[in-house]
């Protein structure tokens, strides 16, 4: 990311023979290594970037080990982590009332002052009644706990129609917003738990290494209107391929 700002910066000066039949310029990977080499990046910066990681995904060992091996500490008490993860499992295995006690016991300021996440935990909790086909309880559920909400806030009504249509379709898949019923559904809520907590802990909601993978991409994608270069096409090994000429 550095290195692709300072070639962004530095490649009016390049000069390279092979430029010169291009419309853009060559960077060589002796050149691109040799600037690499020049980015000085602290080995402790790296580690609070792991750790950052670690934390806020709920890798509660890893980060633990972590620590020991490395010596950055956490910027959160680790135990929480646990308690954390017990919340954002039990949204995903579809226990919310489970999830909604933890939450409480956690801190319970944060369902009280964020009325959409309880809105959404809520309604996370018609669709598994929905799930499990217990169609009057459903119902019952939806007037009572729902449609006063939905009086009050016209985003959480709709909310509430989408979520009820799913009653009138005895086969879901032709439902419009059968996707509701999608594991990824749960995972949405789940994750909107688990950034409420963090922030709550006064943590990031979001961990900082995918920000700076969709930095380098957008960086590699603007060099690539300028040089050929040795960029990285897998991320998981972050290998260099050579410039095709």
């Amino acid at each position: 990311m550095f290195l692709s700002r300072i070639v962004l910066r530095d490649l009016d000066s390049i000069d390279s023979p092979s430029s010169m039949a291009s419309s853009k310029k060559v960077v060589t990977r002796d050149e691109w290594e040799r600037k690499l080499r020049d980015v000085k990046i602290r080995k402790e910066d790296m580690n609070r970037l792991v750790m950052n990681f670690l934390v806020t995904e709920g890798y509660v060992d890893a980060a633990d080990k972590f620590r020991v091996e490395s010596g950055t500490q956490p910027d959160i008490d680790l135990a929480t982590i646990t308690d954390r993860m017990e919340v954002k499992r039990a949204v995903q295995s579809g226990n919310v009332q489970e999830a909604i006690e933890k939450i409480n016991d956690l801190n319970p300021t944060i369902l009280d002052t964020n009325p959409q996440l309880y809105f959404h935990l809520q309604q996370q909790k018609l669709i598994e009644l929905i799930r499990a086909g217990k169609i009057n309880e459903a119902l019952e559920f939806a007037q009572e706990e729902l449609a006063p909400r939905g009086e009050e806030n016209q985003a959480f009504l709709e909310e509430i129609e989408k979520t009820v249509a799913l009653l009138v379709f005895e086969d879901v898949k032709n439902c419009p917003y059968g996707e509701l019923l999608d594991v990824s559904q749960r995972l949405k809520t789940a994750s909107e738990v688990n950034a409420a907590i963090l922030t709550s802990q006064s943590h990031e909601k979001d961990p900082k290494l995918p920000s700076l993978l969709k930095m380098l991409i957008w960086t590699q994608n603007q060099l690539d209107e300028k040089a050929a270069y040795p960029r990285i096409n897998n991320f998981s090994t972050a290998a260099l391929e050579d410039p095709s000429i």
